[in-house]
């Protein structure tokens, strides 16, 4: 169906993210998601074109009148769009689905809208090279979605601005499991047709759509609780050896004594089985290893609870809030664990040469998509972070730590607004400006910084 009609007040068809211009959609704000999902890939006849199976009611807040909204879809075919019960028009091109109501939806009002929907999902290559969206490996299929991977397989507005929370629903054939993020309802599914079963989860907390996951396979689960009486659930591909994970109350217990309370209801891990995935992802509640990680790997997703997953970057640019914490994180847990101090981690990379990766380009500004994940994100923003710690002093930093989070939870949080926290936590002017210069040097500054002294 080809929509044609130019009236109105339709919301806008993306955010003008600085790296994403496209992603997102503005003129509303969702509530809930409730996903229910079919997947059948062995099916044949009809089906087998079209082995996942969808239907998604989305509650949504409407912040403008609005005669048309869009929703992200990438590779799936919609079949049908209601909006508060009575049949919708709706159009798709590229990643866009356009929905336009049967009547214009006031400012303030409240809405569901469901879609129905079918295909097969696939993956989708990031401008890096990686590739996120639907993928495949031995052990089954799992759904990743940095920076806009969530497309590939629900519709959404897919902006980290838009948090919302989440209930799955996923029926999968015999002997296979449904994981995702948040608690289960049962870890004991209930049965579907054909000795099916249907796995359901429920995302309390409000959730970015790219820290969604979905895996369907054979994987093996485990429960337990952490010192905090907090439950874990984890899953690994079968043959993995995720011994590390024994290890998760202990880094639990380590990341709160450093950040604060957790803010989830649950926690865990999905293990996947080499070569479905090439790196982790701190999928929220449960995050995503590519294989069994080591201990340092862990740290890092953990501490993205806090980190990016809580406190979420507000555009795509201000992704070193996320990164250049976790990274941080590790070398933390290192100091603490008997190894190189954090200091001795930033001589070392400040002693690299001016022509490497690391200086490339700003922390707080990539120039592109495809550096979203490159060094001067994660490395130079723990450098950018352990100047401020020298600046504040260690019990004015550890407040930092913990203080950051909690004054942002559950939302998000732009470049200037950590620089702004961070000066509210200094002494004295000179130490303000102090920051200032470090602002200008660590996160702004083109190429390697003059001085290894913070602010200089």
């Amino acid at each position: 169906m080809c929509i044609r009609d130019r009236h109105g007040t339709p919301g806008a068809a993306g955010v003008l993210d600085p790296l994403f211009p496209r992603l997102g959609n503005g003129g509303y704000d969702v509530r809930h998601y409730d996903l229910a999902l079919d997947w059948d890939p062995a099916a044949s006849g009809e089906r087998a074109e079209q082995p996942l199976r969808g239907t998604a009611r989305i509650t949504s807040w409407a912040t403008q009148n609005l005669s048309a909204f869009n929703l992200d879809l990438k590779g799936l075919e919609v079949t049908s769009v209601t909006v508060d019960g009575r049949p919708a028009r709706y159009g798709q091109a590229g990643t866009e689905l356009t929905v336009r109501p049967e009547k214009e939806l006031d400012k303030g009002s409240t809405f569901r809208t469901t879609v129905e929907y079918a295909g097969r999902p696939g993956p989708l290559e990031d401008a890096d090279g990686s590739e996120e969206g639907w993928l495949t490996g031995k052990a089954g299929t799992v759904a990743l979605g940095e920076p806009s991977g969530a497309m590939t397989w629900f519709p959404g507005n897919h902006h980290p601005l838009d948090k919302a929370t989440y209930t799955l629903r996923a029926t999968v054939p015999k002997g296979q499991r449904a994981v995702s993020n948040g608690e289960p309802e049962t870890l004991k599914p209930k049965p579907a047709r054909d000795g099916r079963t249907t796995w359901t989860w429920n995302s309390r907390r409000p959730m970015a759509s790219f820290l969604t996951t979905l895996a369907i396979g054979r994987y093996e689960l485990s429960t337990g609780r952490a010192s905090s009486d907090l439950p874990l659930v984890n899953a690994v591909a079968p043959c993995e050896d995720a011994e590390v994970l024994e290890r998760l109350p202990e880094v639990l217990d380590w990341s709160v004594e450093r950040f604060g309370a957790y803010p989830f209801d649950s926690y865990g891990a999905l293990v996947l089985d080499p070569g479905t995935a090439g790196y982790a992802l701190e999928t929220q509640t449960r995050p995503v290893y590519p294989g069994a990680p080591g201990v340092g790997l862990v740290v890092h997703e953990t501490a993205h609870q806090w980190f990016g997953n809580s406190v979420t970057p507000r555009t795509w640019q201000d992704i070193w809030l996320s990164e250049g914490f976790a990274t941080y994180a590790e070398w933390l847990w290192e100091e603490d664990h008997d190894g190189p101090t954090a200091q001795s981690t930033f001589d070392r990379l400040y002693a690299t040469s001016e022509d490497a990766d690391l200086w490339a380009f700003p922390p707080a500004d990539p120039p592109g998509p495809d550096d979203l994940f490159s060094d001067p994100v994660y490395q130079r923003g723990a450098m950018t972070l352990h100047q401020v710690r020298r600046l504040l002093g260690e019990d004015r930093f550890a407040r930092l730590l913990t203080g950051w989070p909690k004054k942002h939870a559950y939302g998000h949080a732009r470049t200037a607004d950590f620089t702004a926290y961070a000066e509210s936590l200094a002494p004295d002017t000179a130490t303000r400006e102090a920051l200032t210069r470090t602002w200008s040097a660590w996160l702004r500054a083109e190429g390697k910084p003059d001085s290894a002294r913070p602010g200089r």
